[in-house]
This record gives structure tokens, sequence and C-alpha cells, in this order.
């Protein structure tokens, strides 16, 4: 028994340096990907993100895309001018709801939602190391303890599709189980800090709310 468990925390380890490597991986491609999660508020035309409420169109000048960093602030400001609705705060809080969700589906195995949230290539990438996991007979039972931050890491518009990366520090409780639900790794009991920066992306003249993941880096 004793070897066995030592091959299975072999696997598991071997699996998370896979998800790291996916967690590192650049979408390619400019596929328009029509999600069907992040809906848009009743009564609305606003971009949003889940967890997003109703807002009102944001001003071009709206001073909350003020204090950044020259680059992000020229980014922020060069979206909120071509897509007059955009307001940051409700996309950051909309960000954060899409981080915990694309976590959640990739820890239970979840394609579908994955496939609402995602653009193509990311999505191959998280569904990849499912199927190794599953093929291993091995499943996750993660909790996401809490978000301790969420910024905007940076931010552009090239032609019609803007993109805006978060970063995320979060604190995350992982355990690996074998098929017969034993702990072959990790602890429900010690957290450890995860920092990632995500891409989100949108066409801004598309008559669609909806932002998706196209990239997902290390922080």
């Amino acid at each position: 028994m004793i070897p066995e468990i030592i091959i299975l925390a072999m696997i598991a380890g071997f699996l998370g340096f896979r998800l790291y490597a996916v967690l590192g991986r650049r979408a390619e491609h400019e596929e328009e990907v029509v999600p069907t999660r992040f809906d848009r508020p009743e009564g609305t035309g606003a971009p949003s993100l889940p967890g997003q409420p109703p807002v009102a169109e944001a001003p071009r000048g709206d001073p909350r895309l003020a204090g950044f960093p020259p680059a992000i602030e020229q980014g922020l400001r060069a979206i909120a001018a071509a897509d007059r609705k955009f307001d940051l705060l409700p996309f950051l809080e909309g960000a954060r709801g899409a981080y915990e969700m694309v976590l959640e589906a990739f820890w239970r195995g979840d394609r579908e939602q994955l496939r609402e949230l995602c653009d193509a290539d990311v999505l191959a990438g998280f569904t990849g190391v499912i199927a190794e996991r599953e093929a291993a007979g091995l499943t996750l039972d993660n909790r996401l303890i809490r978000i301790e931050d969420t910024t905007v890491h940076s931010a552009s518009l090239d032609g019609r599709v803007a993109r805006i990366a978060v970063r995320f520090v979060a604190d995350i409780a992982s355990i690996t189980r074998d098929a017969a639900g034993n702990v072959v790794a990790g602890s429900l009991d010690d957290a450890i800090e995860s920092r990632d920066i995500w891409t989100f992306r949108r066409d801004v003249t598309s008559s669609g709310p909806d932002w998706v993941l196209d990239e997902t880096d290390l922080a």
C-alpha cells in the first residue's frame, strides 16, 4: 500500500506541474467566443462579468480611471472611449467572480462551464489537464479560502479588441485524492498563496456584453 501511495503522490505532483504549465499558456488566436455565463444585467447594455450590478454609462473622462501607471491608464481610457458603457469597478468585481468560477469548474472537471467562460486555447489547456487527472484516477478537493487582492495589471485596446489583465492574490487549500478517496497530496489545513494574472478579452463592437478568459499566467 505504501509504494502505491508514493506512486499516486508522484502522479499528483506531475499533474500539479502540468497545471502550472497550463496557467502559463498564452492564447494565440483571436477567435470570437460567444459565452453564455457572463450574462448582461437586465435592462442595461453594460458589459458584464459574474457579480456585476447594473451600471450607468461611464463618461469618457471618468476620474476612477486615473491614478494607474501611465500605460495602464492609457489603455483603460482607450477602452472607455471605445466602449462608453465600460465601468472599471463592476468589471473588477466580475473578474473576481470569474476567477472563482473558473477555478472551481477546473477542480471539479466541469468542461461545460469552462467552455462558457474561456476562449478555445485556454479551454484546451484546462481540459487536457482534467483528462490526465481522470486517467490517473485522481480528483481534487480544493478550496478557495479568500481572494486577498484584485488589481489591474495591464490594459490595452488593439483595434476593436479590448484586453484587461487582472492580478489575483488568493489563498487556496488543495487536496488530491485517489480513486478510493484517500488523500495522496495536500492538506485543507494549510492554504497556499497563489498569484495569478488572468487576461480577459472583449470585442468592443460586439452586441454581446461578455468578456472571456483569454490568457492565464503566474504572477
